[in-house]
């Protein structure tokens, strides 16, 4: 490959509003709703919410934001699995009625009457629930025209592969096992998607904040960065140094290479944010980074590279 590959496609951008619900430190509401609106007017494809981001509050601001600019082109998505309330922590109910009932809620905060996609959201300790239940009460509101596209996000390309497996999906969210630092996934959920014709929806592509600043102590995974991971992100700094490109534009341009990616997701606690990742994945880099990053051992020789 030579030349510049070309800006990705304009939906290729997701909003992840996970930090607007102060999941990592306290947001201006004003500031959190303008964040969401700047997305939406500066055209990205795809905004994502849950109940457990803040309480409801990630859920009722993205609504805030929808009433404020009304339905455009994009998709939205929220999740279930997880009731919230009453002052406790979120707690697993990956059953049927309780589906419906955390959908019945979150369309309240959203202020909406269909969703786009609903994610079974993080069932690693009920995967038989949710393959049973939960999965089965989504396809039936899709068969409804509640919702459009039933999906599952989860941290482990292991066990999302496995609910793949034994469940009748239309997309998935992987958050941080096919990045620029590591690509697990393309041992199991990548080929497997490709295969099925299930759409991949990629976040978490900078792996808790390690590619948007490798430095010691970093966050990794949402823990202070091993010398040995922090290493290898310095080396894939460097190359990109070579080439004149920024690091977090390679970080977040590199898993639409691969054929089962749509959308990478990423998240923004401000409208500069959501202004400044959306510069990132449209600019143009040059094919050779991606070829001296696989000859340098950083990406395996099988990686479909952007």
């Amino acid at each position: 490959m030579t030349g510049d590959t070309p800006a990705p496609r304009r939906n290729a951008f997701g909003l992840g509003c996970a930090p607007i619900g102060d999941l990592y430190g306290p947001v201006d509401p004003g500031t959190a709703v303008a964040t969401v609106v700047t997305g939406i007017e500066a055209g990205a494809g795809l905004l994502d919410t849950a109940p457990k981001y803040g309480d409801g509050l990630s859920e009722r601001r993205v609504g805030q934001a929808l009433a404020a600019t009304g339905r455009r082109t994009f998709r939205l998505s929220t999740k279930v699995g997880w009731l919230i309330g009453e002052g406790r922590p979120p707690r697993p109910a990956f059953g049927g009625d309780d589906i419906r009932r955390s959908l019945e809620c979150s369309m309240r905060r959203l202020g909406v009457d269909q969703l786009d996609i609903v994610h079974v959201h993080d069932p690693d300790d009920h995967m038989d629930e949710a393959v049973t239940q939960a999965v089965p009460a989504l396809i039936s509101l899709r068969d409804e025209g509640v919702i459009r596209a039933v999906g599952a996000g989860m941290n482990s390309s292991g066990l999302l592969s496995e609910l793949v497996r034994r469940a009748d999906l239309d997309c998935v969210l992987i958050a941080g096992r096919y990045t620029l630092l590591e690509q697990p996934a393309l041992e199991d959920l990548l080929p497997l998607c490709v295969r099925r014709g299930i759409d991949v929806i990629a976040a978490g592509v900078y792996n808790s904040g390690l590619l948007a600043d490798p430095r010691p102590r970093a966050p990794y995974n949402y823990r202070p960065v091993p010398d040995d991971i922090l290493a290898r992100a310095l080396r894939i700094k460097e190359i990109c140094t070579r080439h004149a490109v920024p690091l977090r534009a390679a970080a977040l341009q590199f898993p639409l290479g691969h054929p089962a990616v749509t959308t990478v997701l990423v998240g923004a606690a401000t409208p500069a944010e959501v202004a400044e990742n959306l510069d990132l994945v449209r600019l143009p880099l040059p094919g050779r980074l991606w070829e001296d990053l696989r000859a340098a051992g950083l990406l395996d020789p099988l990686t479909p590279l952007p």
